[in-house]
């Protein structure tokens, strides 16, 4: 088999490297861990919808290039690699664009994709309820039928970026009487509408990107109904493998790790760089080794996305296999750094940025948000093994 990228997608690349490192220079953004879920810059996404570099495997009728997804990924793959701040533009680009692709109303799609495209428009995703993380189809939220449009009541919570998005992705129960699985819909709702409250969380980390979201008799319209009543939980299914399968999963941190590295490279002990320390260098070694293997799991199911196959227990694998990786590069800057490592960012003498101790603290949430790693594992038991389900 060739894995070799196509000259036009090794061009992608360096123009997407060329284009981030000048912005870099110019002061635009600073490099920053975790920039897919908390680096909020709508004017950074304009300017990479500008490059035409958002909703690149989408129809060119709305927009898109009709690329495939193997060009969206070297795209995404170097934005996570200069940690540039992109959540405005990431649930869009992920997972609402092609939601309205196969389900949503052609107005939907001429009024959003476009939007979504050129970095106008920034959506958050309502899923997680107080008492329905994991178990996603126990949610509680209703939107009830109401002169033709939906009365929404009920709490979402952990919701990324709701106070500074424009729109909130969500799904709720609207047949109260049906089993779980059978009364979900999905809908767009804007959320400025009255009746819609956020209220700002703050993380372990002290910094606020998390949200918890109320309906008290929020009206929305019919047309922000996204495919079939009561079929939203048989829709969500595909767009919650977007979700899984993306390089944010084995990237977040990726700034981390070459920063540990060089640091391992410059800092001295005994008379040698700490890079030369067998210990460090053989956990180095397997970081990277861990770090590649996440990279080609998740190249995998481009491959498959670009042969019109769809990803399912592929995308299970990539996550658990990702999220935990992550959490162990951060557990191993922490030992390199030693104490010194447990300095927050705002703090002075904080290595590296301070990036040691926010990526340990957080990565404790990368193995439960998007579906925690005992979910994925039945996924993959149950979807790719074949087990029996109980």
């Amino acid at each position: 088999m060739d894995f070799r990228f196509t000259p036009q997608q090794e061009e992608l690349r360096r123009e997407v490297r060329a284009f981030l490192e000048a912005e870099r220079k110019q002061g635009t953004y600073e490099t920053d861990i975790d920039a897919w879920i908390e680096g909020w810059s709508p004017e950074m996404s304009k300017k990479i919808g500008q490059k035409g570099w958002i909703g690149v495997t989408w129809p060119t009728q709305y927009g898109g290039r009709g690329w495939t997804y193997m060009d969206r990924l070297i795209i995404t793959e170097e934005l996570l690699r200069y940690g540039a701040p992109v959540q405005a533009q990431w649930p869009g680009d992920r997972q609402i664009g092609p939601s309205l692709i196969k389900y949503g109303t052609e107005e939907q799609r001429k009024e959003f994709l476009p939007k979504i495209i050129k970095g106008e428009i920034a959506f958050a995703l309502g899923m997680s309820e107080p008492e329905a993380g994991s178990d996603l189809a126990g949610l509680k939220i209703r939107a009830m039928g109401k002169d033709g449009d939906f009365l929404f009541n009920g709490q979402k919570v952990w919701t990324g970026g709701a106070h500074k998005a424009d729109y909130i992705y969500i799904v709720a129960r609207t047949d109260p009487d049906a089993p779980k699985h059978k009364g979900i819909s999905e809908f767009i709702v804007d959320l400025r509408s009255p009746g819609v409250t956020v209220k700002p969380l703050v993380d372990i980390t002290g910094r606020t990107h998390l949200n918890e979201v109320y309906f008290d008799n929020a009206r929305v319209p019919r047309s922000g109904l996204i495919g079939q009543i009561n079929r939203g939980w048989y829709q969500i299914i595909a767009q919650l493998d977007y979700e899984r399968s993306g390089l944010e999963r084995v990237m977040s941190n990726y700034p981390l790790f070459e920063a540990i590295q060089d640091y391992t490279r410059k800092t001295t002990r005994n008379g040698k760089p700490l890079s030369e320390d067998p210990v460090i260098r053989n956990n180095l070694a397997e970081l990277r080794v861990e770090y590649e293997v996440g990279r080609w799991l998740i190249y995998r199911i481009a491959w498959m996305l670009t042969q019109g196959k769809l990803p399912n227990y592929e995308a299970a694998e990539s996550k658990i296999f990702g999220t935990a990786y992550q959490q162990r590069l951060a557990a191993e800057a922490m030992r390199i750094l030693g104490l010194s490592g447990q300095l927050v960012e705002d703090s002075p003498r904080a290595p590296l940025k301070g990036w040691a101790a926010r990526s340990t603290m957080f990565s404790l949430a990368y193995t439960i948000m998007g579906g925690t790693s005992e979910i994925l594992r039945n996924v993959v038991a149950g979807r790719g093994l074949g087990m029996p389900s109980e």
